[in-house]
């Protein structure tokens, strides 16, 4: 039996469908990244398990426990929320020990367990001060100290970097993997971001329209996409997509890219498709089956790396290097092996 299990859900708003049944095992201590654009529906399915939005149809089992028509207070989850939700009238330690007050634990029991959870966010020097004399960080440990004394089977992680500049974002996702590895508990994270997605998750969802496209480890979503959408999703910048017209087809397994002719073995070409492959991918020195020569549109530099754009026959292709590059007109490389292939419905094609 999987620790979680969603059978079957649905959730509407009136006649917008957010979440269309969605199915989904989760096994016990697993770090579970909900992964898509604003709208698919991620920030529903954590409420639903929450207890904060009703479900339509289907089922959440918890441990073997139907949540469905639970009470929030008796799921056993602690839920950390975009805003950190601190009470502003309250100092650190109180806020922390919110819910071990209602559940009536005596003083001493209390202190222990805020202690302790104050030692691991290393914020023990804070537990004196108000919400409004914290920063950004600051505040997100605190939430996260709140969730942690409650002990919970689940822990519910909505958004939580999104309003922290990039530097303490990178800094609080090695914090939180950090107490994922020392407190060995199971996490739902929502996010948009790609790179929480890729450097937090044991497996991602990506999700789109309220659906599920592909549910893996990030290594097997990255580089085994099952579609055109998950492909440009992941990857950072997205990958280039060229469309493959019936004119640029010579035979059922041989078609042109960049007027090279390029044969695939036991594959079906007639009726069209498209070709990826990412921009880390292309090369500018190692020489292969595919060459073509382009003009530089523009160069974004990042320090360490350039994102290079060009065009070729009006499709766009984006190409990522260290190189230094000062010529107007520059000869990239496309490695056979480094093409994925997808068919006029957008999905991955077996070559």
């Amino acid at each position: 039996m999987a620790f979680l299990e969603f059978t079957d859900i649905d959730k509407s708003f009136e006649d917008n469908n957010v979440v269309s049944n969605f199915n989904l095992k989760v096994e016990k201590g697993e770090f579970i990244v909900l992964l898509g654009p604003s709208g698919c529906g991620k920030t529903t399915l954590l409420r639903m398990i929450a207890g904060l939005e009703k479900i339509d149809k289907g089922k959440i089992i918890l441990e073997n426990s139907l949540l469905n028509d639970l009470l929030p207070s008796k799921r056993q989850i602690a839920m950390v929320f975009q805003s950190y939700a601190l009470y502003p009238h309250m100092n650190v330690f109180k806020n922390i020990s919110f819910g071990l007050t209602n559940d009536k634990l005596n003083k001493n029991e209390i202190k222990d367990k805020v202690l302790e959870t104050a030692k691991i966010l290393k914020i023990e020097e804070l537990l004196d001060r108000k919400p409004k004399e914290l920063s950004g960080g600051q505040r997100q440990r605190v939430a996260i100290g709140r969730a942690i004394t409650r002990n919970p089977k689940l822990f519910l992680f909505d958004e939580p970097l999104s309003n922290l500049d990039a530097a303490l974002r990178s800094e609080m996702r090695v914090e939180i993997s950090k107490l994922h590895k020392k407190l060995k508990s199971n996490i739902i994270y929502v996010t948009h971001d790609q790179i929480e997605a890729m450097t937090l998750a044991d497996k991602i969802v990506i999700m789109n329209k309220g659906n599920i496209e592909q549910f893996g480890s990030p290594d097997d979503i990255y580089n085994n996409p099952k579609n055109i959408f998950v492909a440009e999703f992941i990857g950072n910048p997205k990958m280039n997509i060229i469309k493959i017209d019936k004119k640029d087809i010579k035979d059922k397994d041989t078609f042109n890219l960049f007027n090279k002719s390029i044969k695939f073995e036991n594959s079906n070409f007639e009726n069209g498709f498209y070709v990826g492959i990412r921009p880390e991918d292309i090369s500018l020195e190692n020489k292969s089956e595919i060459a073509v020569e382009v003009n530089i549109e523009l160069i974004e530099n990042l320090g360490s790396e350039k994102i290079i754009f060009t065009y070729f026959n009006s499709t766009e292709i984006r190409i990522k290097s260290s190189k230094n590059i000062k010529d107007k007109k520059i000869t990239i490389y496309l490695p056979k092996n480094k093409l994925y292939l997808f068919d006029n419905n957008k999905n991955r094609l077996k070559t």
